[in-house]
Protein backbone atom coordinates (compact mmCIF):
# COMPACT_ATOMS: atom_id res chain seq x y z
CA UNK A 1 0.00 0.00 0.00
CA UNK A 2 1.18 3.80 -0.94
CA UNK A 3 0.03 6.69 0.95
CA UNK A 4 0.74 10.39 1.44
CA UNK A 5 1.40 11.70 4.33
CA UNK A 6 1.08 15.11 6.38
CA UNK A 7 3.18 15.36 8.96
CA UNK A 8 3.65 18.01 11.61
CA UNK A 9 7.40 18.41 12.08
CA UNK A 10 8.62 21.32 15.12
CA UNK A 11 12.18 21.61 16.02
CA UNK A 12 11.26 22.67 19.90
CA UNK A 13 8.68 24.42 21.97
CA UNK A 14 9.59 27.79 20.09
CA UNK A 15 9.80 26.80 16.54
CA UNK A 16 6.22 27.53 15.01
CA UNK A 17 5.97 24.39 13.34
CA UNK A 18 4.82 23.61 9.94
CA UNK A 19 3.18 20.53 7.69
CA UNK A 20 5.35 18.70 5.71
CA UNK A 21 4.50 16.37 3.05
CA UNK A 22 6.03 12.74 2.48
CA UNK A 23 5.42 9.75 0.61
CA UNK A 24 5.59 5.87 1.99
CA UNK A 25 5.13 3.19 -0.50
CA UNK A 26 5.12 -0.53 -0.30
CA UNK A 27 3.63 -0.36 3.05
CA UNK A 28 1.56 -3.85 4.64
CA UNK A 29 -1.84 -3.70 5.26
CA UNK A 30 -0.66 -5.50 8.83
CA UNK A 31 1.77 -2.96 9.63
CA UNK A 32 0.86 -0.74 12.70
CA UNK A 33 0.69 3.36 12.04
CA UNK A 34 4.08 3.53 13.99
CA UNK A 35 5.65 0.75 11.89
CA UNK A 36 4.39 2.96 8.68
CA UNK A 37 6.39 5.68 10.19
CA UNK A 38 9.61 4.00 11.15
CA UNK A 39 9.68 2.85 6.93
CA UNK A 40 9.19 6.96 6.15
CA UNK A 41 12.09 7.63 8.90
CA UNK A 42 14.35 4.82 7.19
CA UNK A 43 13.96 6.43 3.75
CA UNK A 44 14.18 9.80 5.52
CA UNK A 45 17.61 8.77 6.96
CA UNK A 46 18.50 7.22 3.77
CA UNK A 47 18.28 10.63 2.52
CA UNK A 48 20.13 12.27 4.80
CA UNK A 49 16.89 13.76 6.33
CA UNK A 50 16.49 14.40 9.98
CA UNK A 51 13.51 11.34 10.81
CA UNK A 52 10.37 12.30 12.31
CA UNK A 53 10.36 12.39 15.98
CA UNK A 54 7.19 10.48 17.67
CA UNK A 55 6.73 8.73 21.38
CA UNK A 56 6.48 5.29 21.98
CA UNK A 57 7.44 2.41 24.20
CA UNK A 58 5.44 -0.80 24.52
CA UNK A 59 3.91 -0.87 20.97
CA UNK A 60 1.00 -2.77 22.65
CA UNK A 61 -1.18 -0.58 23.92
CA UNK A 62 -0.18 -0.41 27.03
CA UNK A 63 1.71 2.34 27.80
CA UNK A 64 0.03 5.68 26.50
CA UNK A 65 3.08 6.90 25.19
CA UNK A 66 2.33 6.92 21.39
CA UNK A 67 -0.45 9.24 21.41
CA UNK A 68 -0.73 11.44 17.65
CA UNK A 69 -3.68 12.87 15.88
CA UNK A 70 -4.57 11.16 13.13
CA UNK A 71 -6.90 12.42 10.26
CA UNK A 72 -8.11 14.81 13.20
CA UNK A 73 -9.16 11.99 15.97
CA UNK A 74 -6.83 11.35 18.97
CA UNK A 75 -5.14 7.91 18.17
CA UNK A 76 -6.79 7.97 14.74
CA UNK A 77 -9.75 6.40 13.49
CA UNK A 78 -11.12 3.09 15.20
CA UNK A 79 -12.75 2.48 18.66
CA UNK A 80 -10.64 1.30 21.73
CA UNK A 81 -7.36 1.41 20.34
CA UNK A 82 -4.30 2.89 20.92
CA UNK A 83 -2.08 4.30 17.75
CA UNK A 84 0.02 1.11 18.16
CA UNK A 85 -2.73 -0.56 17.32
CA UNK A 86 -4.03 1.37 14.79
CA UNK A 87 -3.64 -0.85 11.18
CA UNK A 88 -2.62 0.42 7.75
CA UNK A 89 -5.58 -1.82 6.63
CA UNK A 90 -8.31 0.96 7.88
CA UNK A 91 -6.94 3.28 5.26
CA UNK A 92 -7.41 3.07 1.75
CA UNK A 93 -4.38 3.23 -0.83
CA UNK A 94 -3.15 6.37 -1.84
CA UNK A 95 -4.83 8.26 1.04
CA UNK A 96 -3.70 11.51 2.56
CA UNK A 97 -2.82 10.89 6.00
CA UNK A 98 -2.39 13.73 8.39
CA UNK A 99 -0.36 13.04 11.25
CA UNK A 100 0.23 15.73 14.19
CA UNK A 101 0.69 15.96 17.86
CA UNK A 102 -1.78 16.09 21.02
CA UNK A 103 -3.18 19.72 20.92
CA UNK A 104 -3.65 21.14 24.43
CA UNK A 105 -1.86 23.98 25.98
CA UNK A 106 -1.33 21.78 28.97
CA UNK A 107 1.01 19.37 26.34
CA UNK A 108 3.42 21.88 25.01
CA UNK A 109 4.83 20.54 21.92
CA UNK A 110 8.60 19.13 22.52
CA UNK A 111 9.65 17.79 18.87
CA UNK A 112 7.90 17.14 15.67
CA UNK A 113 4.97 14.71 17.13
CA UNK A 114 6.35 14.33 20.32
CA UNK A 115 4.63 16.63 23.66
CA UNK A 116 5.13 16.95 27.00
CA UNK A 117 2.48 15.02 29.29
CA UNK A 118 4.23 15.25 32.65
CA UNK A 119 1.11 17.40 33.65
CA UNK A 120 -0.66 14.32 34.21
CA UNK A 121 2.19 12.64 36.23
CA UNK A 122 1.99 15.48 38.87
CA UNK A 123 -1.41 15.19 39.01
CA UNK A 124 -1.10 11.63 39.81
CA UNK A 125 1.70 12.48 42.32
CA UNK A 126 -0.56 15.11 44.09
CA UNK A 127 -3.05 12.36 44.85
CA UNK A 128 -0.47 10.70 47.34
CA UNK A 129 -0.47 6.86 47.92
CA UNK A 130 -3.00 5.15 50.20
CA UNK A 131 -2.91 3.80 53.70
CA UNK A 132 -2.41 0.20 54.05
CA UNK A 133 -0.42 -2.56 56.46
CA UNK A 134 2.48 -3.52 55.50
CA UNK A 135 4.08 -7.04 56.07
CA UNK A 136 2.60 -10.27 54.55
CA UNK A 137 0.40 -10.68 51.41
CA UNK A 138 -3.29 -10.59 53.24
CA UNK A 139 -5.65 -13.62 52.25
CA UNK A 140 -7.37 -12.57 49.28
CA UNK A 141 -11.03 -12.80 50.77
CA UNK A 142 -9.81 -11.10 53.61
CA UNK A 143 -11.07 -8.06 51.62
CA UNK A 144 -14.78 -7.94 51.20
CA UNK A 145 -14.96 -6.12 47.73
CA UNK A 146 -18.34 -6.29 46.35
CA UNK A 147 -18.46 -7.46 42.86
CA UNK A 148 -19.68 -4.56 40.81
CA UNK A 149 -17.17 -2.56 42.88
CA UNK A 150 -14.47 -4.21 42.09
CA UNK A 151 -15.11 -4.59 38.11
CA UNK A 152 -15.99 -0.71 38.15
CA UNK A 153 -12.94 0.05 39.58
CA UNK A 154 -11.17 -2.19 37.64
CA UNK A 155 -12.38 -0.48 34.48
CA UNK A 156 -11.02 2.82 35.87
CA UNK A 157 -7.48 1.78 36.93
CA UNK A 158 -7.26 0.49 32.95
CA UNK A 159 -6.64 4.05 32.35
CA UNK A 160 -3.20 4.57 30.56
CA UNK A 161 -3.10 8.32 30.77
CA UNK A 162 -2.34 8.76 27.37
CA UNK A 163 -3.97 11.88 27.29
CA UNK A 164 -6.26 10.93 24.35
CA UNK A 165 -9.79 12.57 26.25
CA UNK A 166 -7.25 15.95 26.67
CA UNK A 167 -6.70 16.14 23.00
CA UNK A 168 -10.25 15.41 21.93
CA UNK A 169 -11.33 17.54 24.44
CA UNK A 170 -12.56 20.70 22.90
CA UNK A 171 -11.60 22.30 26.26
CA UNK A 172 -8.69 20.42 26.65
CA UNK A 173 -10.07 19.38 29.72
CA UNK A 174 -8.63 15.91 31.87
CA UNK A 175 -11.82 15.48 33.77
CA UNK A 176 -11.75 11.80 32.63
CA UNK A 177 -8.19 11.15 33.27
CA UNK A 178 -8.67 12.73 36.82
CA UNK A 179 -12.44 10.96 37.53
CA UNK A 180 -10.33 7.63 36.47
CA UNK A 181 -7.48 7.81 38.90
CA UNK A 182 -10.01 9.00 41.67
CA UNK A 183 -12.75 6.60 40.82
CA UNK A 184 -10.47 3.53 41.20
CA UNK A 185 -9.63 3.86 44.26
CA UNK A 186 -12.52 6.22 46.04
CA UNK A 187 -14.44 2.35 45.12
CA UNK A 188 -11.88 0.40 47.16
CA UNK A 189 -11.26 0.07 50.80
CA UNK A 190 -7.93 0.95 50.24
CA UNK A 191 -8.70 4.06 49.43
CA UNK A 192 -10.87 5.37 51.72
CA UNK A 193 -9.07 6.89 54.05
CA UNK A 194 -7.01 9.41 52.09
CA UNK A 195 -10.59 9.93 49.52
CA UNK A 196 -11.67 13.20 50.74
CA UNK A 197 -7.74 14.53 50.34
CA UNK A 198 -7.18 13.11 47.46
CA UNK A 199 -9.80 14.63 44.81
CA UNK A 200 -9.20 17.74 46.47
CA UNK A 201 -5.82 18.09 45.43
CA UNK A 202 -5.38 16.46 42.43
CA UNK A 203 -8.84 18.33 41.12
CA UNK A 204 -6.11 21.48 42.35
CA UNK A 205 -3.42 20.28 40.84
CA UNK A 206 -5.43 20.24 37.39
CA UNK A 207 -6.24 23.39 37.75
CA UNK A 208 -2.82 24.43 38.24
CA UNK A 209 -2.04 22.64 35.18
CA UNK A 210 -4.41 24.56 32.92
CA UNK A 211 -6.32 22.24 31.75
CA UNK A 212 -10.37 23.10 31.16
CA UNK A 213 -13.90 22.14 32.52
CA UNK A 214 -16.13 19.49 31.39
CA UNK A 215 -18.80 20.42 29.30
CA UNK A 216 -20.47 17.21 28.66
CA UNK A 217 -18.72 16.53 24.75
CA UNK A 218 -18.26 12.89 25.56
CA UNK A 219 -15.65 12.79 22.68
CA UNK A 220 -12.91 11.42 25.85
CA UNK A 221 -15.27 8.11 25.81
CA UNK A 222 -15.32 8.05 22.34
CA UNK A 223 -11.47 8.51 21.78
CA UNK A 224 -10.26 6.88 24.93
CA UNK A 225 -8.23 3.79 24.09
CA UNK A 226 -9.49 1.94 26.92
CA UNK A 227 -13.35 2.91 26.60
CA UNK A 228 -13.37 4.29 30.29
CA UNK A 229 -16.99 5.71 30.53
CA UNK A 230 -18.04 9.20 31.49
CA UNK A 231 -19.74 8.10 34.40
CA UNK A 232 -16.75 8.12 36.50
CA UNK A 233 -16.77 11.84 35.93
CA UNK A 234 -19.86 11.78 37.55
CA UNK A 235 -18.11 10.15 40.53
CA UNK A 236 -15.57 12.84 40.56
CA UNK A 237 -17.80 15.15 41.26
CA UNK A 238 -19.82 13.87 44.06
CA UNK A 239 -16.36 13.16 45.63
CA UNK A 240 -15.02 16.27 45.20
CA UNK A 241 -18.81 17.71 46.67
CA UNK A 242 -18.36 15.86 49.55
CA UNK A 243 -15.25 16.65 50.34
CA UNK A 244 -15.33 19.89 50.13
CA UNK A 245 -18.98 20.13 52.00
CA UNK A 246 -17.11 17.48 54.95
Amino acid sequence: MDFKLKIWRQKNRDDRGRFVDYEVKNVSPDASFLEMLDILNVDLVKRGEEPVAFDHDCREGICGSCGLVVNGRSHGPGRGIATCELRMRGFKGGETIVAEPWRAKSFPILKDLIVDRTALDRIIAAGGYISSKTGAVPEANSIQVPKPAAEEAMDAASCIGCGACVAACPNSSAMLFVAAKVSHLALLPQGKVERKERVLKMIEQMDKEGFGNCSNNYACEAECPKKISVTHIARLNREFILAEIS
